[in-house]
């Protein structure tokens, strides 16, 4: 496929852009890194299941298709890391009594703001 962009006459006649087309659903990988590339909410994945990225950085085809290989493997990478769960925690007792040390200090500043009664 032609590249798209500035170029003259060598971007006319050479044909070193890149597609390529990654069917995840036909895809051997694990059904959970398959879950999460759906979830990724990408605008390369069509409807159908088909990750598409195209490739016209470099002037040669093979470099593009290096390129297009390797972002490639980042995706499947950030698919394949498993998030980690959060655990919900409570404040500790002393932060709890600082923060309301704090809120004291603060409203009594905010009260001296006020009009003074003679």
């Amino acid at each position: 496929m032609r590249s798209q962009g500035a170029g003259g006459q060598n971007v006319n006649k050479v044909e070193s852009a890149v597609h390529l087309r990654f069917d995840i659903p036909a895809s051997s990988l694990p059904d959970a890194i398959k879950e999460r590339l759906f979830e990724m909410k990408d605008r390369r994945i069509t409807k159908e299941g088909i990750l598409v990225i195209k490739a016209q950085r470099y002037r040669t085809r093979e470099k593009n298709r290096e390129d297009a290989l390797g972002r490639l493997q980042e995706i499947l990478d950030r698919a394949a890391d498993v998030p980690l769960e959060r655990r919900p925690t409570r404040p500790t007792g002393s932060s709890r009594l600082k923060r309301l040390e704090r809120k004291e200090k603060r409203s009594a500043v905010k009260s001296l703001r006020g009009p003074i009664d003679w």
